[in-house]
């Protein structure tokens, strides 16, 4: 018999649901973020779309890493601390 705690537990199909409503605005306010940081700094470098695309690119690779990253630590099942509560093993 393995000794790993289930994976499905009580609130584990709410905090499924959780995390697959939030992983779309992960991805868009990443790319979202450095094309206007990209945007700003091309505006005052006057270097037009280079670095609007190369930070909006940048803000792509980080919002699909920090999905992916969620989605790993999702699968995970929480650990209890000391005082009982609930808490993410990857946080």
């Amino acid at each position: 018999m393995s000794s790993e705690p289930p994976l499905r537990g009580p609130g584990w199909y709410t905090r499924q649901f959780a995390v697959v409503m939030e992983l779309p605005f992960v991805i868009v306010g990443a790319v979202v973020t450095g094309g206007l940081f990209g945007f700003f700094l091309d505006r005052w470098l006057h270097t037009s779309p280079f670095l609007m695309l190369v930070l909006g690119g940048l803000g792509f690779y980080a919002g699909l890493r920090e999905t992916l990253r969620r989605l790993d630590s999702s699968k995970k099942p929480a650990k209890k601390d000391g005082d009982g509560n609930d808490r993410n093993p990857a946080a």
